[in-house]
């Protein structure tokens, strides 16, 4: 009984770490895992925890299996977080990083907004929440790396 539940721990989080991407975030850590691995970066704008279709995307694409299974072998993944409540604030630094990828890549202020650039911070294309299935939302950023 005992091995049986040590197998299963052991399989479980091995399985696990198969399925979870890392979100980067900082940008320029993102470019260089970007160049190293030869995957566009998949930049996310959100406001996770007063933004509905920013915490609907989160929930229903980037948390998906399929999604985060895709996307550990295909993008380097790069959140930039604006909470509001003061329990989720970030550090100084880390504002002020997120404020300047805003100043560059999104200037409308849109939330949710997914921007997929090369690992030169080359802008290849923009997304945003859509009801889609996470395979939908895999092939729509694919194709902006065509």
């Amino acid at each position: 009984m005992k091995k049986a539940f040590l197998f299963f721990l052991f399989t479980f989080f091995t399985l696990s770490s198969l399925t979870a991407q890392e979100w980067q975030k900082d940008m320029d850590a993102a470019k260089a895992l970007a160049k190293k691995t030869d995957r566009p970066i998949v930049l996310v704008f959100q406001g996770s925890d007063w933004c509905a279709p920013c915490i609907k995307l989160d929930r229903e694409i980037f948390q998906s299996d399929q999604f985060r299974l895709y996307a550990s072998d295909h993008f380097v993944m790069l959140q930039a977080d604006f909470p509001r409540k003061k329990k989720n604030a970030l550090s100084p630094e880390m504002t002020a990083h997120n404020n300047a990828l805003a100043e560059r890549y999104n200037k409308r202020g849109i939330f949710p907004l997914v921007v997929v650039m090369d690992y030169e911070g080359k802008v290849l294309g923009e997304t945003g929440y859509s009801s889609a299935s996470p395979s939908s939302y895999i092939l729509e950023i694919d194709s902006f790396t065509k």
